[in-house]
């Protein structure tokens, strides 16, 4: 009975540490579409996490700051043994009964009053300390500055993680219509393999049966081993494009990766209103410039301030142990407390805060500048995304319309080539024509797709879930 509650308990031991096991790591289907490759991305990126972690530690440094405003409590003791020690004076007073010697040298006894004498002794030597001390600030100019910052730190740090995030998703989003694109490139050149081998038997069979010379065959060969060479290009740029997914989801290498989408989708979410107006407001990078702005204008505040004095209530009780013979030290407690206030005011620093001042100022003047730089240059990627958007969706709808007429050139001269009308070089002509029709055609589309997450991430609207 016992041997078998051991087993149970080992049995539930094993299975906790494998759900345990289980929810530690990230895991992920084998196929993934896009929404799901963004969503491991953000968490799982290096960049990103990275991002998260300097948020926290923001916050860390946020709330070290703020600590100041707290009561700060602390202890210390001491003990010193004196093998010399300083000189000292006792006051003593009252009255005394001796024998006084008379003029003349006679003597008597009796009774007389003194003055006070003063005798020579030594301190104890060993003396012990302890302290315990309190202090409030009431006013102080870096727990000031601190307190003042939170807002627009938390806020630099917090959009600082969101680049990442839109830099992730941006770059997520294009290596996977690259690797998507590889792979319509592949099954197009499958496909035109399958032609090229139909019509290599048909050159054979023609010429075997004296219809038709060499040339055809061998011209059909050469085609063949040209669409066979383009392939394996095609399945190692997959591996490479895959490669480099994986890298920019964080996924390790040693996973296997294969994508789902729907080209119907994609064709839907191809499209964009190009009459959106830009608002750099919408610029996350404009907003991080102007939390870092204000952080400089508080750096202003701060050194313009800076000859405020540092007020604070302190308090103290001290217990003091005094005893030359160490068995005895702490027989005896003589205590001492205070409370009060603690003021510090800077007289002079050497131009040093105005020198900080100055500089806190052309700080704010660079970060002006910084911020009119990043206007032109979100204008101009603005207008660059725009344009290129427009031109790739102007060739995507162009040649959409040349793959049905390259599909129906290709059926009408293979009809007539089997009938004799047309030569195989025709035949071999409009079969390169709807190849290079497809497959401009599908890299016309993943590029408009590209371009749309350029002009969404000019535009400051890139969705980052």
């Amino acid at each position: 009975m016992k041997k078998l509650y051991y087993l149970f308990f080992l049995f539930l031991l094993f299975i906790s540490n494998y759900v345990l096991a289980q929810n530690s790591t990230d895991t992920i289907s084998r196929e993934l579409t896009l929404q799901q490759c963004i969503d491991f991305a953000l968490r799982n990126q290096p960049a990103v996490r990275q991002a998260a972690i300097d948020e926290q530690i923001n916050e860390r440094d946020i709330r070290i700051g703020l600590a100041g405003w707290l009561p700060q409590l602390t202890t210390n003791g001491s003990y010193n043994h004196y093998f010399q020690s300083a000189a000292r004076t006792l006051a003593t007073s009252g009255s005394s009964t001796g024998t006084t010697t008379g003029t003349g040298g006679t003597s008597g006894t009796g009774t007389s009053t003194t003055t006070p004498t003063t005798s020579v002794g030594g301190v104890a030597r060993n003396v012990s300390s302890v302290t315990f001390q309190a202090s409030q600030t009431i006013y102080n100019n870096d727990v000031f500055l601190a307190s003042r910052a939170a807002k627009y730190s938390r806020q630099y740090y917090r959009e600082g993680t969101e680049v990442s995030q839109i830099s992730v998703v941006a770059d997520v989003s294009k290596s996977f219509f690259d690797v998507l694109l590889s792979e319509k490139q592949l099954d197009i050149l499958n496909e035109d393999i399958i032609r090229l081998k139909r019509s290599l038997k048909d050159a054979n069979s023609r010429y075997q049966a004296g219809v038709a010379d060499k040339i055809d065959y061998k011209q059909a060969t050469i085609s063949l081993n040209n669409s066979i060479a383009s392939r394996k290009q095609t399945q190692e740029a997959i591996n490479s494009k895959t490669a480099y997914l994986k890298q920019v989801m964080g996924l390790p290498a040693e996973k296997q990766l294969d994508l789902k989408y729907d080209s119907a989708k994609f064709v839907q979410d191809a499209v964009i209103d190009t009459n959106q107006t830009l608002s750099v407001e919408k610029r996350v990078e404009y907003r991080q410039l102007a939390a870092q702005k204000n952080l400089q204008l508080l750096n202003v505040s701060y050194y313009r301030f800076g000859w405020l004095p540092s007020l604070s209530a302190v308090g103290s009780y001290n217990m003091l142990y005094f005893n030359d013979h160490f068995a005895d030290q702490y027989n005896n407690n003589y205590p001492t407390s205070l409370v009060g206030l603690s003021l510090t005011m800077p007289i002079f620093t050497g131009t040093k805060r105005l020198q900080n001042l100055s500089k806190a100022r052309l700080q704010v003047d660079r970060a002006d500048l910084d911020i009119i730089n990043t206007k032109n240059v979100i204008n101009t990627e603005y207008v660059q995304a725009l344009s290129s958007y427009k031109s790739n969706y102007t060739n995507w709808v162009l040649l959409k319309q040349n793959v049905d007429l390259a599909k129906d050139v290709y059926k009408v001269v293979e009809l007539q080539y089997r009938e004799g009308i047309k030569t195989y070089l025709d035949v071999t002509v409009s079969q390169t024509d709807l190849r290079t029709a497809e497959l401009n055609y599908y890299n016309a589309l993943f590029t408009l797709l590209s371009s749309k997450v350029d002009l969404q991430k000019a535009l400051g609207i890139l969705i980052v879930r």
